[in-house]
């Protein structure tokens, strides 16, 4: 790897995050400072882990069943 950068894979381990989702990070443009190289992404080493923009709450479960149309 490049000096200055790491990898997807160093970044998964370095802030316990699956490979995959650094990778969409990554595509979604959420981390400052990462290149594409080619078919990789190269990390700045002292880039900040994006806050995760998940639902966690479970406040959308069973959406569909929760409809209140009436007929």
């Amino acid at each position: 790897m490049i000096e200055g950068y790491i990898s997807i894979k160093e970044a998964s381990e370095k802030w316990n995050v699956s490979p995959r989702r650094i990778q969409v990070y990554c595509a979604e443009g959420r981390i400052d400072g990462a290149a594409k190289l080619g078919r990789e992404w190269a990390i700045l080493i002292d880039a900040i882990k994006p806050e995760d923009k998940r639902v966690t709450t479970g406040e959308y479960r069973n959406w569909r069943n929760n409809t209140t149309s009436e007929k």
